[in-house]
């Protein structure tokens, strides 16, 4: 009889022990952090809501921002912000939009690597994963290092939990008041949400003239206003496309009678691919120098 009863009793524990253990992982946990020590860039990775980890980046991709040519005013503008704020005086979180492929991630990169030994470090964290921001921040807030909270290619389809969670944070909120955290984010839309012609229609006038925008766009412009500094980017001129072509071939080693003869192969490139940015010189070059071995 006691035999059956100390089985049961195992048993009842056995089970009890299983359903705290599910009870447990349900609940939010602090966010695992990592050997500080590991790296200059971490990923959040999130497993489930309240629970995550920062993850070292092995492999951080070097950019100098010398490399980065014909952006020289948004440069200026983001390496001043940058600096301010690993010294310690006030700054803002900042919005680079614009053209694709002409240099926004890689100005972050470049901001990373050249303030890195003053203490800089870089968190990339997922639209989808904004929802843990306030955790992250407040998981960072004792170190002593800066961070750049990095969101890339950030935009919002309509109802996106991340969009009102984001906007919250950038403003009077945690996130803002933590002296050691800033949000940097890249976008091709200005406002990081839709627009459609038909918004248009719920303007209004005054009767003095004055034009005021409906509810629908004030909101959207809402998001984008949070961020302190917005830094714009444009196409290329096939000039200012050139001259970065010329820049990459010349990384490569390319001598300057070939880097002229290569011009129209890199126009024709441009066409094919529909565009005239940084990222398609770069492309070219690689492809060039491949192609026609060592100058």
């Amino acid at each position: 009889m006691a035999t059956m009863m100390d089985a049961k009793w195992e048993e009842f524990l056995a089970r009890a022990t299983r359903f705290m253990d599910r009870v447990e992982a349900s609940l939010p946990q602090e966010i695992r952090l990592p050997d500080w020590g590991q790296s200059i860039a971490y990923r959040y990775q999130r497993q489930r809501p309240g629970h995550g980890a920062l993850v070292p980046v092995r492999h951080v991709g070097v950019m100098d921002a010398s490399s980065l040519r014909e952006i020289d005013a948004q440069k200026e503008k983001i390496f001043r912000n940058t600096a301010q704020f690993v010294e310690g005086l006030p700054a803002n979180n900042v919005l680079l939009t614009g053209a694709r492929g002409t240099g926004k991630s890689s100005l972050v990169r470049a901001c990373l690597h050249a303030f890195s030994d003053r203490g800089l470090r870089l968190i990339e964290v997922d639209k989808a994963d904004l929802l843990d921001l306030p955790e992250l921040v407040e998981a960072v807030a004792n170190r002593p290092e800066k961070f750049l909270v990095f969101c890339d290619d950030l935009s919002f389809d309509e109802g996106e939990a991340g969009y009102k969670a984001l906007k919250s944070i950038l403003d009077g909120s945690v996130a803002a008041a933590t002296p050691n955290v800033l949000v940097y984010a890249t976008s091709n839309r200005r406002h990081l949400l839709p627009e459609y012609h038909a918004e248009n229609l719920t303007y209004t006038h005054t009767a003095d003239g004055e034009l005021h925008p409906g509810e629908a766009v004030e909101e959207k412009v809402s998001l984008s206003e949070r961020f302190g500094l917005w830094i714009s980017f444009y196409p290329f001129s096939q000039d200012e496309y050139l001259k970065i072509v010329d820049q990459w071939l010349a990384h490569y080693g390319v001598d300057a009678s070939s880097i002229v003869a290569a011009h129209p192969f890199a126009l024709v490139w441009a066409l094919e691919r529909g565009s005239r940015s940084g990222r398609v010189a770069y492309q070219f070059a690689r492809d060039y120098v491949g192609r026609h071995g060592n100058f």
